[in-house]
């Protein structure tokens, strides 16, 4: 079941979110939807599952992570 928000935007803001709907071929409604979607979902995942999908992301990656060349006192020097 759906429901009816009421939203007070900025005229401007308006303006430019209808333009990025028309691109993406949707509604301001749409847009919004689509962000709650993937707000609500970013959310509900587990820490381990975020932290699997960086270790993946990092494994795709060409990064090159080597030894620490710094201590403490280095970065925070007075």
């Amino acid at each position: 079941m759906t429901r009816n928000v009421t939203l007070a935007i900025d005229a401007d803001l308006l303006k430019k979110a209808r333009k990025i709907a028309v691109d993406k071929d949707t509604t301001v409604t749409g847009l919004i939807r689509n962000y709650l979607e993937t707000l609500i979902e970013q959310e509900g995942k587990s820490k381990k599952e975020t932290i699997s999908e960086l270790v993946q992301l990092l494994d795709r990656s060409n990064a090159i992570v080597g030894k620490k060349a710094w201590s403490r006192e280095d970065l925070h020097e007075r």
